[in-house]
């Protein structure tokens, strides 16, 4: 017997969904929003200034990255549910290193030139970041944004796993397992396993990947069952990690309006799966969804030391939103002039090197 809650059809046209890329411009400012107004100057005397207009506010701002992780969830399963191997290893390489290779280089370069001691970087420590996985290659990364992206090339790999088992099909009962294992390991934790499985933030990776299978087939009792459980282990982690906000910034943290930013997360991204955005859903946002990555990827250090320069000489309201405007110009820049032009040359490249790699393995008798 079918347990679906309502009747769509089984495989809905695979299409842009307008609404994500509003909410990854939201997730980027609320992180941008976080370092500028509060953490910088919270910790690590990473800048000169905060904006104590919106601290109060933007405190909470790192719930961003949980943000991403969902939309991410969403995202990366509509790409792979193709089932190519090769389409969805290629789409990933050309979505994020052409745009993180300008962003790093232009850190690197205002980091040395006008980054002082706080901000000293060697180019070898720049040539191993440009990997993108310098963090398993125990070297500091240049701009402090770059920790999550480690988490996503383990997400990535957990779907080119089912992908090259093929097993994308059943990606529904791989979420399962992935979830209940990682509400055990919550309880009973086992450093290897929590590393590979990502537990920290799996569940926002898990919540926003069901999402997308409600979006694409529809809402089940078990899909249901699976986005409840994985809000009630976002909200326990999320609520359990105050404790340590607190302890690091020194500043009181509220656990419900934790509570409803988180779970507002989950409310709109199931809203746009199910269809019920209205007219937001036919609203283009594909300029703010392009400005996303490259902003994610430029603003912070950059951000820092620009406060660090110019502030107290200039007036606080000047610097703080002329550096937003300016790190939006520059996100600009680089899709434009970088991803745009860069990402059908290394697509070519890539596929290229995959049909000459094709043809030089032996053939089976």
């Amino acid at each position: 017997m079918s347990d679906t809650l309502r009747s769509p059809t089984d495989s809905r046209p695979a299409g842009r969904v307008n609404e994500i890329d509003l909410l990854r411009f939201v997730a980027s400012m609320l992180v941008l929003l976080f370092h500028y107004a509060f953490r910088g100057m919270a910790a690590d005397n990473m800048a000169a200034m905060n904006y104590p207009l919106l601290a109060p506010v933007f405190k909470y701002g790192y719930l961003g990255v949980q943000l991403f992780f969902l939309i991410s969830g969403f995202v990366i399963l509509m790409s792979a549910a193709g089932g190519s191997v090769r389409g969805f290893i290629v789409s990933r390489l050309i979505r994020l290193y052409p745009a993180f290779w300008a962003a790093c280089t232009v850190t690197y370069l205002v980091c040395i030139l006008w980054g002082g001691p706080a901000y000293a970087a060697s180019f070898k420590q720049y040539l191993i970041n440009m990997t993108m996985i310098s963090d398993y290659l125990h070297t500091p990364a240049i701009d402090g944004v770059y920790w999550s992206l480690s988490l996503e090339i383990r997400f990535y790999v957990l779907i080119t796993i089912l992908l090259l088992i093929r097993q994308i099909h059943r990606a529904e009962f791989f979420l399962i397992a992935w979830l209940v294992a990682t509400m055990a390991l919550e309880w009973h934790p086992i450093g290897k396993l929590r590393f590979l499985l990502i537990s920290d933030y799996a569940t926002f990776f898990i919540g926003g990947a069901t999402i997308y299978l409600v979006w694409s087939k529809g809402m089940t009792v078990r899909r249901a069952l699976m986005i409840l459980f994985s809000l009630i282990l976002g909200l326990t982690q999320s609520i359990k990690g105050l404790d340590e906000i607190r302890h690091y910034y020194h500043v009181d943290m509220d656990p419900v309006l934790t509570a409803l930013l988180v779970t507002s997360f989950y409310a709109i991204l199931l809203l746009v799966a199910l269809r019920k955005t209205g007219a937001l859903a036919n609203m283009k946002w594909v300029t703010a969804g392009a400005l996303t990555y490259p902003l994610y990827l430029l603003h912070q250090n950059i951000g820092y030391i620009i406060f660090n320069h110019a502030y107290p000489g200039l007036n606080i309201h000047l610097v703080f939103w002329g550096t937003i405007a300016l790190m939006l110009a520059g996100a600009w820049l680089i899709h434009n002039l970088i991803e745009k032009k860069a990402a059908p040359l290394l697509k070519r490249i890539l596929n290229t090197g995959l049909d000459t790699f094709s043809q030089l393995r032996p053939t089976r008798r």
